[in-house]
């Protein structure tokens, strides 16, 4: 495989992601020539590396700061990005001044919306250093902060001006952590590329091996199919009547409610991985793909190691958590679903009774 791979997201401000090993040469290329001060937001488990990172800026004769922020999903508070903020005045960062975000998802997310705030926008580059971080978090502009009432619900769309994915910082990955991020290269299979879905079939174990080519041609395959997603709907329109943008969130209502229900004590993939079977099930009851279908979410989600089901018994509490989603519009429930393989639909309020039934097939 060559060296570098570079996936360009076509948005109305184009960028770079890359894609490869030994990558820490690529960043002074992608910050912007006039940004004197950078900002390396990284959480407290990667202080070696953040600490690395802002070495080699000041080597490079920028004025580097490293800002640490708490691991996971607790780094995501309006009271970690004031203290960003507060940071950044002291230093006098302005607006030609630019932020690195490096980390796994929870962390590009943080440092996004940071970047997107300070001086209503400044220039940011993102190093996620998770599958996930890599597939998902760190393509496509959407960055946010939760709140006590729910996930993501504060956020704004500000997009990187690149995205460096060096495959080596995935090496002391543990293997759950993988899985997490396999989630959504999975559901890239589903919903716009079946490609993936053969690789995994073919080796479930090849996949889960963060030195192989198959995980890298997975990862880049899902990294494309999110480049292309986003490029012709960033923010979530749908505007010329495609699913648009909104297909990237295939089993995210139902996920999303369940890491609520958790306290995001599960993984983020995991419950990702239930909420695609149960919108397959969805699916398949309102007659629009076959139980082979829906089988194959259970194949190809178990074999990596994902759940494919949930406990029955929570099911009022995990309707009134996707109430509160904001893919909701008004008091209507909208599911992203299939309507075959590679083909997404949007399914808006579906008849309670259905909505019932599709769990009970998950909890059984």
């Amino acid at each position: 495989m060559a060296e570098h791979t570079r996936i360009h997201v076509a948005t109305d401000a184009p960028y770079d992601v890359v894609v490869g090993t030994g990558l820490s040469n690529e960043l002074p290329g992608l910050l912007p020539a006039d940004a004197e001060r950078v900002a390396v937001i990284h959480p407290a488990s990667m202080r070696g590396l953040g600490e690395a990172i802002r070495a080699s800026l000041t080597a490079a004769g920028r004025e580097g700061h490293a800002i640490e922020i708490p691991d996971g999903e607790s780094a995501k508070t309006s009271d970690v990005a004031a203290f960003c903020w507060s940071v950044l005045g002291r230093a006098g960062f302005t607006r030609s001044d630019a932020i690195v975000g490096v980390g796994g998802g929870a962390a590009t997310d943080l440092a996004g919306f940071v970047a997107a705030t300070w001086l209503r926008g400044v220039r940011h580059v993102l190093i996620p250093t998770t599958v996930l971080g890599m597939v998902d978090a760190a393509v496509g502009g959407k960055t946010a902060i939760d709140t006590p009432e729910g996930k993501n619900l504060v956020g704004a769309f500000h997009e990187p001006v690149g995205v460096l994915c060096d495959l080596t910082l995935l090496s002391t990955l543990p293997v759950n952590e993988v899985r997490s991020g396999l989630a959504e290269v999975v559901k890239c299979g589903f919903i716009a590329d079946p490609v993936i879905l053969e690789r995994v079939e073919a080796d479930p174990a090849v996949v889960l091996d963060v030195r192989s080519d198959v995980l890298r041609e997975v990862v880049e395959r899902g990294i494309e199919v999110k480049a292309r997603v986003v490029a012709g709907d960033l923010t979530e329109t749908g505007a010329d009547g495609t699913v648009g943008r909104e297909a990237l969130n295939y089993g995210h209502t139902l996920g999303h409610a369940i890491e609520r229900y958790e306290k995001y004590t599960l993984r983020h993939g995991a419950a990702v991985a239930i909420g695609m079977v149960y919108a397959a099930e969805l699916a398949r009851l309102d007659g629009r793909i076959d139980a082979e279908l829906v089988q194959r979410h259970r194949d190809v989600l178990g074999s990596v190691g994902l759940p494919t089901g949930y406990r029955p018994g929570v099911w009022d509490e995990l309707l009134a958590g996707m109430r509160l989603d904001k893919k909701s519009r008004g008091s209507q429930l909208r599911f992203v679903v299939l309507d075959a393989l590679a083909e997404p639909g949007i399914f808006p309020g579906p008849d309670p009774a259905l909505l019932t039934a599709a769990y009970a097939e998950i909890s059984r």
